[in-house]
């Protein structure tokens, strides 16, 4: 299994809510370039949080690699998701594009990784990492890289 995990680009620092949030110019230009990794890959879903700023990232993805499935939205991916109810809905996924917020991706990460979340890794706005193993299980996943945009 191959795994995904894309920060959103960066996004305005205010807005009437933090969901509403939307990228910026600059935001939009790191993601294309992170979508840019992701060519070539055997992408099964794309699956996003709710908020503006990460459907906005999860569409200018879907776009530039013109993968036709729609994006699948879900409440555990927003900034302060927990990585064990993030595993509890990738067991029967395969190939998946996560595309969420910061502490959630850095600490899910690290939960991959490690089996706990007490290092988590750094992620920059746009940033992609890419890890692989056998099964979505805690400790026991790679982490094959982090691309930052």
């Amino acid at each position: 299994m191959k795994l995904w995990i894309l920060r959103h680009g960066e996004a305005e620092a205010h807005a009437r809510t933090d969901a509403e949030r939307n990228l910026t110019e600059r935001g939009r230009a790191e993601v294309l370039r992170s979508a840019a990794h992701l060519i070539g890959q055997p992408l099964g879903a794309i699956i996003a949080s709710p908020y503006v700023r990460a459907q906005q990232t999860a569409r200018l993805v879907r776009e530039a690699l013109g993968f036709v499935p729609d994006i699948r939205t879900v409440p555990w991916l927003t900034p302060e998701g927990s990585p064990e109810q993030v595993l509890a809905h990738l067991v029967a996924e395969d190939n998946v594009l996560l595309v969420s917020h910061q502490p959630l991706v850095g600490n899910l990460i690290s939960f991959l990784q490690h089996g706990h979340s007490r290092q988590p890794q750094p992620m920059y706005t746009a940033s992609l990492a890419q890890l692989e193993g056998e099964f979505a299980l805690a400790g026991l996943m790679s982490l094959v890289s982090v691309k930052n945009p």
